[in-house]
């Protein structure tokens, strides 16, 4: 059964083995935190990733700090 820390972060073992990923996204938090901290900005990571939301982002790094 797949776990929700939060509506926007999945966690399910079928889904990138169980990393967290942004929910409907299959966009693991890894991927999202690598690239903020490579110096993208919110819409760099939009335009790269279409199926993100800008909350989803913000829940991205709620989740990791």
């Amino acid at each position: 059964m797949p776990m929700n820390d939060q509506p926007y972060i999945t966690r399910d073992p079928a889904i990138c083995g169980g990393q967290p990923v942004v929910t409907g996204a299959r966009v693991t938090v890894r991927t999202v935190l690598a690239s903020l901290a490579e110096g993208m900005d919110t819409e760099d990571l939009l335009r790269d990733f279409p199926t993100l939301s800008g909350d989803a982002i913000r829940a991205v790094i709620a989740f990791a700090d």
